[in-house]
């Protein structure tokens, strides 16, 4: 294959090579990101994987090129994980060494592996390292580990390459485009998307290190192109947006910007027409995991559908399948639509069959590291990786994520419902600041709908008959929440996602 960082190459030694990555006053241009990659990636070329501190800086960002260049896989960690988990990935990849910033402190966890310190300022000449095979992994992403041990998934090089790629031809993406976000670069979302996919191209990046709404403004009004944000930072957008202290400039940035990207959880309806009703410009969706990187996402060109992820990317394959295996839809075929005959009573609110998504192409992982076991459960005969996601397909193939098969697929009185289309309809009420929809065992219904909800005010919230009518007015009376519980605040991960496990799903 080609390189899959071809920017890189021919860029040592010039003086006049462009921004590649900046992290506030901390630029690294072409030339000396070449360099500095050169010279780490002559020192670990002989390691067997590497670890990686996977801080918001320069350091990893030159950590995670040098183990491309020298063909090394390298394992991001996230600096917020707790000791045991962090031994568990720490033993389970087994990395020879661990590449970290000088002045980072690393846990007692990584005080077995010999330490390499990151200098973003060192120069080499030698620049040229043969490209490994297609095959060969480039990375170890461990999952978030909610039904067990975090998994470590072998993303090989042909996978992040297609995957940018098809993302290059979705969303016109080219060197002239400068990125602008905030995300953790220990997963897909920060650190191949939002790191590789610039370099891939020979654009930049510019990182806020931290997410602030008057970081986004100023860098946008700077020159920024796309943005990159999970829902938690979209809705903080929204927020300040309708604010009457809003900071200068900020809708007007938002405007200018030419991608609104959402990823890594579904952003809610309110959020979507709040920012667009703000700045007339729409922020687009898609859809990955760590297995799979991306599937789906809305063209450039496209229009921008609240609730939608977009018809699958180049080279994906993509399907909704029953519980008995029945394909109910097959969205990579043209002109696709739902099966004859395929069942009302899994339905969606627009009749449409829900279905867990399983996809093929070149943008899959190779396996579970160790787990031969979880890697061959995960994939169905014919090469389809189960992805545990469910899914409505549009009639123009945008593909709209309803939740997880395990924690947002509710079966009720003989319905399928996925729950996110109930917490948009709650989150359209004015007394409702957050929500989330699961299911809980009920002797009549099978499963009864519960609703966790913070209310906009906490000393005043909505009753529990209103949001149930509230819902049952906008969808059907059988998706109404037949429980509300109200709390402070959602349970939610690093990347906005709301971890329902915790609220005892």
């Amino acid at each position: 294959m080609t390189s899959l960082l071809p920017a890189l190459r021919g860029a040592s030694g010039r003086t006049d090579s462009p921004e590649a990555v900046r992290f506030g006053e901390h630029v690294l241009t072409y030339a000396q990101l070449a360099e500095a990659s050169a010279s780490l990636a002559a020192r670990i070329a002989d390691a067997g994987r590497v670890a990686v501190w996977a801080t918001s800086t320069p350091e990893t960002v030159v950590a995670v090129v040098a183990a491309l260049r020298a063909g090394v896989p390298a394992v991001p960690l996230n600096p917020k994980t707790g000791e045991r988990e962090l031994a568990h990935i720490v033993a389970d990849s087994a990395p020879s060494m661990v590449l970290a910033g000088a002045d980072d402190v690393l846990p007692a966890a990584l005080g077995s592996l010999e330490r390499l310190d990151v200098d973003t300022a060192a120069r080499s000449q030698e620049e040229r390292f043969p490209e490994p095979s297609a095959e060969s992994p480039a990375l170890v992403v461990y999952t978030s580990g909610t039904t067990g041990p975090p998994k470590g998934a072998v993303l090989p090089r042909r996978a992040v390459a297609a995957s940018l790629d098809a993302l290059e031809d979705a969303w016109r993406w080219t060197g002239d485009d400068v990125l602008v976000h905030a995300l953790p670069l220990f997963h897909v979302h920060g650190l191949i998307l939002g790191v590789l996919g610039p370099l891939r191209r020979g654009g930049s990046v510019r990182h806020l290190g931290r997410f602030s709404v008057e970081g986004v403004a100023r860098e946008l009004l700077s020159g920024g192109t796309m943005l990159f944000g999970v829902p938690t930072m979209y809705h903080r957008l929204a927020g300040a947006l309708d604010g009457a202290d809003a900071p200068a400039g900020l809708a007007k940035a938002l405007a200018g910007a030419r991608l609104l990207v959402s990823g890594s959880a579904a952003l809610p309806v309110h959020d979507h027409e709040r920012i667009t009703a703000a700045t007339g410009r729409g922020v687009i969706e898609r859809y990955g995991m760590t297995e799979t990187l991306m599937n789906t996402g809305v063209r450039a060109d496209g229009a921008p559908r609240a609730g939608t992820v977009g018809p699958p990317l180049p080279g994906v394959e993509l399907r909704l399948v029953d519980e008995d295996g029945t394909v109910l839809h097959d969205a990579s075929l043209p002109g696709a639509s739902p099966q004859d005959g395929a069942s009302q009573d899994a339905s969606s609110q627009d009749g449409a069959s829900i279905g867990e998504v399983q996809v093929r192409g070149p943008n899959l992982f190779t396996g579970y590291l160790n787990r031969p076991d979880a890697t061959a459960a995960a994939f169905t005969d014919d090469g389809f990786f189960r992805t545990g996601d469910m899914a409505t397909v549009d009639p123009d193939g945008y593909v709209r994520i309803v939740g997880r098969k395990a924690t947002d697929l509710i079966k009720s009185g003989g319905y399928k419902i996925g729950a996110g289309e109930i917490e948009n309809a709650l989150l359209d009420h004015p007394g409702v600041r957050e929500a989330a929809v699961t299911g809980e065992p009920d002797d009549d219904l099978g499963e009864r709908i519960v609703a966790w909800v913070v209310p906009a005010d906490p000393g005043s919230p909505p009753a529990e008959r209103e949001l149930a009518d509230h819902v049952a007015g906008q969808l059907a009376p059988h998706k109404r929440p037949r429980v509300v519980r109200y709390l402070d605040v959602l349970p939610r991960n690093e990347l906005g996602k709301i971890m329902k496990r915790s609220l005892g799903v």
